[in-house]
């Protein structure tokens, strides 16, 4: 900073010094000095409160009076529903549509340059949409220094500033990139007589796709590197069903290569089971089977003609074992700083695979025959039957430590120690319109209208966080390295985590959360318009469907991929609150599933009856959305509204929206889950009894209808307390007209921040600065006031501090100790499903009521301890050892809810 041009000539000095001295004579006082100071710089009028000076945190952290604010304090502050409405105003399809041609037109690769430059993009929307200095110097800190680590634990200390922040975080985890990738079919001698061609073919009619069509290669990323022949066996999807139904048949797996399809379960499951298997290597495949209805098939043209499957398009992606865990492989459990100790990584292939397109598998499945055989009553099974050529993979990459980026923002709340984190990864495999541009077009609407409402003056109850995360692609790096890297603040700070990731890829509205969310998401998406159709809500796009009428093609489809979806749709429909458990695959993995912190996802998704979404391809480009995934890109603009509205709700209520009842009741489901996988233990499931871990189940329940009542009534106690709210001044004494006045203005600006009508215009006439002749004097008997309220807080001789306070602020303070208690016992809720001793086999995941499948990796597994001890180890001591474990974790979390009794404030 120049000095010289922030200093004040020294004759105006004068002039200040001496306008100063006849507007308010110097106080001699040292003591009242240093209140008025403290007053001026945010621990002043309400950090008198008990709530804010004695209770868990709230001392600390409910910080509802700083210089900034009682600046401002003459604007009429937005009630909650103009902050909504207002919110709602922003977010539009024409703005998403220009956003999204300026992010999905490009690659970006995480690490690369072009990912480097989109994170300082985010950087400079959050500065500009939140009002954030500039400086010449970015702000880039490496993991782990002081200057990254302030930039998030500060944000909850007493002195936190007050104005948004943004900064990027960098990480360095191990990634790879394609280098050389060949696959080729050999003669007898071992001579090549085929070699595919693994570049798609990038048809000009896609401008973007054809201008890129080469530059990011088709690899799995995380892929080990090798040169490996050997004959070839089809292995459908490649889940651990299918494997076993293979060896059942007396399949020998060794030094062969497996080619499966894409569909079912996580890609890099696929290779982990080949690998256990002996395998020397893993081909993946995008089959048309899998595309519903709208196939070349059913006389459907192909991308870019029409809206089928382009045969040349090839699904890229992470092979990482993700229920091993997630994030950088040579860093589990902790953040990968510069100079971070590495372990080699347990959690990615040690065999090759590559990617390839429908049309190079055509031709490699013509080598084996037939694929599938019928068993003695006449059911289709897999053949196991091996090629008679062999097939040679080559996958050589360039494995290395490689800098990622985490752009980050925070908007600071009056209540500083409770966080609402929202995100989305930016990085793609190319261009990724729908992954994860369409996420990041719905998050740049949800920053701007963020934006407008600060502009309005708004400031959030609770501390906003918002993550554009990177390295998602490769297995949730970015977000998983901060969230290690910050795991304690998380826990403690981290009330929600709301994430998206494809905003946009079909016509249907899915979303995935923890069930004490489900309420919430249900009636946040009641009150936002439909995208596409009048007079109906976003939550009426759930039953939402494609376009294509297979019916008046006389379309068919594949009797097995139909039947898998009937089941997933069937389940989905069949849920109460139609808000799916979640499993993995996005950044909410670990806040949900190793910090228990309540998360959500969403986003519309691929139908029977929807143009064919080119998942990781070339072709999931710009033209591709503009024509078939969101003409128009009014869903994009709906996820915006939703996403952000239901972080406003989240961010600004007196008692948090977690519906820990809807949880408790939903942990009886899992349980009868459960018990109907017993009969594959034969007999010995007589030797397994789950009366107790029953019995724990009704004892949260029970805890969980007392919070019920205690946060209503605490609630509603605390706004009527409010609404009689008022700063009178101490009893008994002197409380001139000008400082009742300023008392008043206190009052009618804390109630605005708990959402309490905000004052008339007659009111804010009679608070307006025109009361005071000058700004100066506006300060003069501000201060007065300030330090005369404060001398009102000392407690008489012989009395309690507190019991002089004015009527009705004593009671107020109680009622808020009321309000704190409810909501630290709400974010308690799902964290007390967390076990320190994790899920066996794969302790990184630590919640015992939810996992990723471990052999599913997106699909949920609900009490994922007990129900793999019961699937995979069919050991009974195991089985009654899990089911203690969790029994006694919901015994300690019954009695972590359970209001205290009840004290009439």
């Amino acid at each position: 900073m120049d000095l010289e041009k922030h200093q004040v000539p020294s004759n105006e000095l004068d002039d200040l010094l001496n306008k100063q001295q006849t507007l308010r004579p110097v106080h001699k006082d040292l003591r009242k000095r240093r209140l008025r100071r403290a007053v001026v710089h945010g621990v002043g009028l309400l950090a008198s409160f008990v709530f804010i000076t004695t209770l868990a945190h709230i001392p600390r952290s409910w910080n509802f009076w700083d210089r900034e604010v009682s600046l401002h304090l003459p604007r009429r502050p937005l009630s909650l529903r103009e902050r909504e409405d207002l919110f709602l105003s922003i977010p539009t399809a024409e703005s998403a549509l220009e956003i999204s041609r300026a992010w999905a037109t490009h690659p970006h690769l995480a690490g690369s340059s072009e990912d480097l430059l989109d994170a300082k993009a985010i950087l400079h929307l959050f500065q500009d949409e939140f009002d954030i200095p500039k400086s010449t110097h970015l702000p880039i800190y490496d993991a782990g220094s002081t200057l990254s680590r302030n930039a998030t634990l500060l944000l909850t200390t007493p002195d936190a500033s007050s104005r948004p922040r943004a900064w990027i975080d960098t990480y360095y985890p191990v990634l790879n990139t394609g280098v050389e990738q060949i696959l080729e079919i050999l003669d007898d001698e071992g001579t090549a007589i085929w070699t595919a061609d693994l570049v798609e073919d990038g048809d000009p009619r896609d401008e973007d796709a054809h201008k890129y069509k080469d530059t990011i290669p088709a690899w799995h990323g995380l892929s080990c590197d090798g040169d490996v022949t050997g004959q070839l066996i089809y292995a459908n999807y490649g889940t651990k069903e299918d494997y076993d139904e293979l060896l059942a048949q007396g399949t020998n797996f060794t030094n062969k290569i497996v080619i499966t399809r894409y569909g079912s379960n996580f890609r890099g499951l696929k290779i982990q089971g080949a690998e256990i298997l002996g395998a020397a290597g893993v081909l993946i495949y995008s089959d048309p089977r899998d595309d519903g209805f709208v196939t070349t098939k059913n006389d459907y043209p192909p991308y870019p003609a029409g809206p089928a499957r382009n045969p040349t398009s090839v699904q890229r992606g992470s092979v990482q074992y993700l229920t091993s865990y997630p994030g950088d492989p040579t860093t589990p459990g902790y953040p990968a700083y510069p100079d971070a100790e590495r372990t080699e990584g347990s959690n990615i292939p040690k065999i090759p695979s590559l990617p390839i397109s429908w049309e190079n598998a055509q031709k490699l499945l013509g080598e084996i025959g037939d694929l599938y055989t019928h068993d003695s009553n006449g059911r289709n099974v897999l053949s196991g039957q091996a090629s008679k050529s062999n097939i040679r993979l080559i996958n050589h990459v360039d494995t290395k430590v490689t800098p990622i980026w985490n752009a980050m923002a925070s908007i600071p709340g009056h209540i500083k120690n409770e966080v609402v984190v929202i995100g989305c990864h930016r990085d793609a495999w190319v261009m990724g319109a729908a992954d994860p541009s369409s996420g990041t077009v719905s998050l740049h609407e949800i920053i701007r209208g963020y934006g407008a409402l600060l502009r309005k003056g708004w400031k959030p109850l609770r501390t906003i966080v918002i993550a554009s995360w990177d390295a998602e692609e490769y297995g949730l790096v970015g977000s998983t390295e901060w969230g290690e890297d910050f795991a304690p603040w998380v826990s403690e700070h981290v009330v929600s985590y709301l994430n998206v990731d494809v905003s946009v890829a079909g016509s249907r509205f899915v979303t995935s959360a923890s069930p004490s969310l489900a309420h919430l998401i249900k009636k946040t998406a009641n009150d936002v318009p439909h995208p596409t159709i009048v007079g109906k809500t976003l939550w009426d796009a759930l039953d939402d469907d494609g376009p294509y009428d297979f019916q008046a093609n006389n379309a068919t489809i594949d009797p097995d991929f139909l039947e898998l979806y009937s089941s997933s749709e069937a389940i989905r429909k069949s849920s109460k609150t139609r808000v799916m458990p979640l499993g993995s695959g996005s950044d909410f993995t670990v806040f949900l599933q190793r910090l228990g912190v309540a998360s959500s996802d969403q986003g519309f998704a691929f139908t029977l009856r929807d143009a064919i979404y080119h998942y990781h391809s070339i072709y999931d480009s710009q033209p591709w959305q503009e024509r078939y995934g969101d003409p128009g890109f009014h869903r994009h603009a709906a996820v915006a509204k939703h996403l952000g509205l239901l972080g406003l709700r989240l961010t600004d209520a007196i008692i948090l929206p977690i519906n820990t009842t809807q949880y408790a009741l939903e942990l009886d489901q899992y349980l009868d889950e459960v018990e109907k996988l017993l009969p594959i233990l034969g007999e010995k499931s007589g030797d397994v009894d789950f009366y107790s871990l029953r019995n724990s189940i009704q004892q949260v329940q029970d805890a969980s209808f007392k919070l019920d009542k205690e946060k209503s009534d605490a609630e509603e106690d605390f706004k009527r307390l409010l609404k009689r709210m008022h700063f009178p001044g101490r009893r008994g004494a002197r409380c001139t007209k000008r400082r009742s006045g300023f008392f008043r203005r206190a009052a009618d600006w804390v109630k605005s921040v708990f959402g309490v009508p905000a004052p008339t215009d007659s009111e804010l006439q009679l608070l307006s600065l025109r009361h005071a002749n000058s700004w100066e004097e506006y300060l003069e008997y501000a201060t007065e006031a300030e330090g005369e309220f404060l001398d009102s807080l000392e407690a008489p001789s012989g009395r309690q501090k507190g019991h002089g306070l004015p009527f009705p602020i004593r009671k107020f303070i109680k009622a808020a100790k009321r309000v704190a208690r409810a909501n630290k016992a709400l974010k308690a809720f799902e964290h007390g499903f967390i076990s320190e001793h994790g899920i066996k086999g794969r302790e990184w995941y630590k919640h015992l009521g939810v996992a990723p499948g471990k052999w599913l990796g997106y699909g949920a597994t609900t009490l994922p301890a007990l129900t793999e001890a019961i699937t995979y180890e069919k050991n009974t001591t195991l089985i009654r050892y899990e089911a203690k474990r969790l029994e006694d974790l919901l015994v300690n979390l019954a009695s972590t809810i359970k209001p205290e009794a009840s004290v009439d404030p």
